[in-house]
């Protein structure tokens, strides 16, 4: 199909989210970005968070690691659903009752402000990197089917991309996310369920044929049950609880979107409606990988995982429909993760690290810093984006959850210790402990799975191999990392603790 045609949809979908924008924005302060007036509509950020939950990553990635890893992502997602109810009825009654802006807030109100601001860094710290690789992998996609055909170079395609979703988001934030959110989840849903209905007629049976072909293959397997693999069931299964608990739970831009519902109850239906669709919307986008690579192996297709179903949608062999679709759904999953990641960021800096809340001053100085601040992480995210092209990283979804794993870890340790105990933290060595455990858990990683950080890293560890056959024997550290991280990080803590008294945001007492 002709890039220039597809262009013009990109830039009509724009044009609409910027109409959305302009709509929503109106009247909007910083009560409005931050927290959205603490009026959202439950059902519409339970269907936004859809979108901010799968990224273009996941419409990319997910189905790409069906062809070597079956269906065992699902294992992961049966995960999220013990972590959502953890988040739904322990977390969100927290912060409602202690009436938070930012979650980490609560960690100032139990600790004290190094805790505070250590678990503001490692939020951004994650947040930029995880938000950033997601953009550069749609970005990559768009560029190689769209702006090189039309001779634009990709640091400009990064540039105007980052500068229109600034156009939609500096002004109303959470207020205006709520609602482009559920824009762009609804043609991210449409454009899948249209992509799986295509290409199974092409493949020339119906649904049920599709799925019993995917099944001769093995793609249809979700459990697995090799103890020693990356990907066992029981690591999945907890690993995938503790990523929802840290990534949703614990993650400023998530529930900054939650809190914005005007009561509990609310935004704990909002969590859980969110919860059982996002069950949904995952087995479809493995089912889409399946269909995919039944597809390439019939008409001899053989590409990067993370390059097939651009590849496929593309092709000349489809009407411009499905390109069109595609490229709209695509956009669709990125903009979520990345306009909701640049706001968040914005509001953790001006709060946790600024402390704006608690400054003297007029609301139009706080606005002039807010937005100084969220066009400072709009021009981060534009060298971070140039970095990863550097890199040039393949199936990046794992890089995404094995740097989740390592930064995450502190924030669960944290929140998890002012939660289950009453004790006191030396607020001198919060840092210490808060660094020193993701170093310790990093280097565990790498001594369990020397293979990956050979991969990645274009190097040669054979020390490091040497010791891991001889410490693990086989055994391959994955999901369950942000748990190990989180487990030394709440054991760093306890040795800096003492005794306390009873605190508001403790549970037990310990």
């Amino acid at each position: 199909m002709s890039p220039v045609v597809l262009f013009s949809f990109v830039i009509g979908y724009f044009a609409l989210l910027l109409g959305v924008a302009w709509y929503t924005s109106r009247n909007s302060d910083n009560e409005s970005f931050f927290i959205g007036n603490r009026n959202s509509n439950w059902m519409l950020v339970a269907f936004g968070m859809i979108g901010t939950s799968l990224s273009g990553v996941t419409f990319v990635s997910v189905p790409g690691g069906v062809g070597t890893g079956n269906f065992y992502y699902y294992q992961i997602v049966l995960g999220y659903l013990l972590g959502y109810m953890v988040i739904a009825f322990v977390l969100i009654p927290l912060y409602y009752r202690m009436n938070l802006t930012s979650i980490y807030t609560y960690l100032e109100k139990r600790f004290g402000i190094n805790a505070h601001k250590a678990g503001a860094f490692f939020f951004i710290l994650s947040r930029t990197v995880g938000a950033t690789a997601r953009l550069y992998l749609v970005i990559s996609v768009l560029q190689i089917f769209i702006f090189n055909k039309l001779g634009i170079p990709f640091e400009a395609t990064a540039l105007v991309i980052l500068v229109l979703i600034l156009l939609y988001t500096f002004e109303g934030g959470v207020k205006t996310i709520i609602y482009t959110d559920t824009l762009q989840t609804t043609g991210m849903l449409v454009g899948l369920v249209v992509c799986i209905v295509v290409i199974v007629k092409a493949l020339g049976t119906d649904f049920g044929g599709a799925m019993t072909m995917m099944a001769d293959k093995g793609y249809t397997k979700i459990f697995n049950w090799d103890v020693n693999s990356g990907s066992f069931a029981i690591k999945h299964i907890v690993g995938g609880m503790f990523i929802a608990i840290a990534m949703t739970g614990l993650d400023q831009e998530m529930m900054q979107k939650n809190i914005s519902v005007k009561t509990l109850k609310d935004s704990q239906k909002n969590i859980m409606t969110f919860t059982a669709v996002l069950m949904f919307v995952n087995l479809l986008f493995l089912v889409l990988g399946g269909v995919l690579y039944l597809y390439a192996a019939k008409n001899g297709i053989n590409v990067p995982p993370d390059d097939l179903f651009p590849t496929i949608a593309l092709s000349d062999t489809f009407s411009g429909v499905i390109g069109v679709i595609f490229i709209i759904a695509i956009i669709s999953a990125l903009f979520p993760s990345v306009d909701g990641a640049i706001t968040s960021l914005t509001s953790c800096y001006c709060i946790d690290i600024l402390g704006i809340n608690k400054q003297q001053g007029s609301e139009k100085q706080k606005k002039r810093t807010r937005l100084k601040v969220h066009f400072t992480f709009a021009a981060i995210f534009f060298v971070m984006v140039l970095l990863f092209k550097w890199i040039n990283d393949k199936l990046i979804i794992d890089f995404i959850l094995k740097f989740a794993g390592i930064t995450y870890g502190p924030l669960l340790g944290l929140f998890s210790f002012g939660i289950l105990t009453r004790r006191k933290l030396n607020d001198k060595l919060i840092w210490v402990a808060c660094i020193a455990a993701p170093l310790l858990a990093l280097g565990v990683d790498m001594l369990s799975n020397p293979a990956w950080y050979e991969a990645k890293l274009h190097i040669s560890l054979p020390l490091l191999t040497e010791w891991s056959a001889s410490t693990f024997n086989g055994y391959k550290i994955g999901n369950e990392l942000i748990l190990i991280n989180g487990i030394f990080t709440f054991c760093g803590l306890w040795l800096i603790s003492k005794k306390g008294s009873p605190s508001e945001g403790s549970l037990l007492a310990v």
